[in-house]
């Protein structure tokens, strides 16, 4: 226990105004040995072949990553291909009910050999035909765009949930960053700390040899520096790894690190529940039950078919040159009974339509209730930080104080340590409230599209 406090003692000795200038001539950063790039160097990324990617500007910031995942996801590439290929398909459809040429050709020969074969009324002994048809299906304009409405539906369901899934990258892609930069700001602190402390070891030993501290607190002291050491080190492995774990969400090949600048998030602007792109979705469903009650009632109107065509057939029975000709007719499809499918179709949709405002009401139930949880996490959490940064204040007067007391002897070790106490709980606490405080913006702002 006693060790355990005269480690915190020793944390806060970066609160002694006369120890903050060595903390300044140290250069507190990233220790001697780490291999990451300077602040004002990017992230050196190895973009894949044939992908060029912008170079990180100097301390890498949240835009760069934010714009480096959107250019590499390959997500939204597919997402963007779908959407080609729906052009495409209104194009199959309009080539679809334009004239079809076809080319046939059959050729067959039946023989009868001792009284043995086809009945000769029915095979005629063989056939050759080589023949061009044409076959037109008539459509209305009401129908041709029915189905274009499909295709226009489609592309917008696949354009809204692109932006979705956007705003799914660019919120990971944050916490991820807020993540990273906050174990970089315990990283830097501690550092500061092990500076410090090297440089305070030679006059604690001063201190120790004339006897005004004993040599169990200087060999603490000693200990501490070299736990320090090592919770700067594990430090290291976990900022490393976040940042690695960033550089894999933006699809950024590079196993070094740099320092982080502020993201700097503000709360945007949220828009109507019901203009958003979370809930435009189900607009768009209701609009495609729609237009496929539209294709139902057409599959069940006349359809009619021209055709024609031209080419030699014959059976080479008699005169066969003469057997060169065309034909041409019109074919009707009239559906009269089919034990009515069509009425079990709408059911289907009426389901659909009832399943799709349960699914949209729930939505909008739970969108105004994160929105609210949120904005009052929110709000108490900057409350809670007002409170603790008043708290520091007092810790660091009470700190400074006791600091120069204990210089002379006057202070009591365990007095100095239980600020020293205060001071740390307070520190880390405002530490962890303000990232959780960029977490819950981060959250609310995924919501502004």
């Amino acid at each position: 226990m006693k060790r355990y406090l005269t480690r915190l003692a020793i944390y806060a000795l970066l609160s002694i105004p006369g120890l903050s200038a060595l903390a300044q001539s140290s250069g507190p950063g990233f220790p001697t040995g780490v291999p990451v790039p300077s602040a004002g160097n990017p992230p050196s990324a190895s973009p894949p072949t044939g992908n060029p990617q912008p170079q990180a500007p100097p301390a890498g910031n949240l835009d760069f990553y934010l714009q480096t995942a959107l250019q590499n996801s390959p997500l939204l590439k597919d997402y963007q291909g779908q959407l080609q290929a729906g052009q495409v398909d209104s194009q199959l459809i309009r080539a679809g009910y334009r004239p079809q040429v076809i080319g046939n050709s059959v050729n067959s020969y039946a023989p009868v050999i001792n009284g043995f074969g086809y009945d000769n009324a029915i095979s005629n002994g063989g056939q050759v035909s080589a023949l061009v048809g044409v076959n037109q299906t008539l459509v209305t304009r009401s129908h041709l765009n029915a189905q274009f409405e499909t295709i226009r539906l489609q592309n917008q369901g696949l354009s809204n949930t692109a932006k979705i899934s956007e705003q799914d990258l660019k919120k990971s892609v944050t916490a991820q960053y807020i993540t990273t930069y906050g174990e970089g700001q315990q990283l830097n602190f501690n550092q500061e700390i092990y500076a410090l402390l090297q440089k305070e070891e030679s006059l604690l030993k001063d201190l120790t040899e004339r006897n005004v501290y004993r040599q169990t607190d200087y060999l603490a002291f000693v200990v501490t520096l070299k736990q320090e050491n090592l919770l700067i080190r594990q430090l290291q492995i976990q900022y490393h790894n976040d940042y690695g774990t960033l550089n894999y969400l933006c699809g950024i090949v590079d196993t070094a690190a740099a320092p982080l600048q502020d993201p700097n998030i503000q709360i945007q602007a949220l828009p109507d529940v019901t203009s958003s792109v979370f809930f435009r979705q189900y607009h768009i469903d209701s609009l495609q039950l729609r237009n496929n009650r539209s294709l139902i009632d057409f599959s069940y109107k006349p359809k009619i078919n021209l055709y024609a065509d031209g080419g030699y057939a014959s059976t080479l029975t008699y005169e066969a040159y003469k057997n060169f000709g065309v034909s041409f007719g019109v074919s009707l499809s009239v559906p009269i009974y089919d034990g009515h499918q069509r009425k079990l179709q709408y059911s289907k949709l009426d389901i659909a339509e009832r399943t799709r405002n349960g699914y949209k009401d729930f939505f909008t139930r739970q969108y105004n209730q994160q929105i609210a949880q949120l904005s009052q996490q929110l709000k108490a959490t900057e409350e809670l930080i007002g409170q603790i940064n008043e708290q520091v204040k007092y810790s660091e007067t009470l700190i400074t104080v006791n600091g120069k007391l204990l210089g002379t002897g006057d202070a009591r070790i365990a007095d100095y340590i239980l600020a020293l106490s205060n001071y740390l709980n307070a520190k880390n606490l405002l530490t962890q409230n303000n990232i959780t405080r960029l977490q819950i913006i981060n959250q609310i702002n995924y919501w502004n599209r």
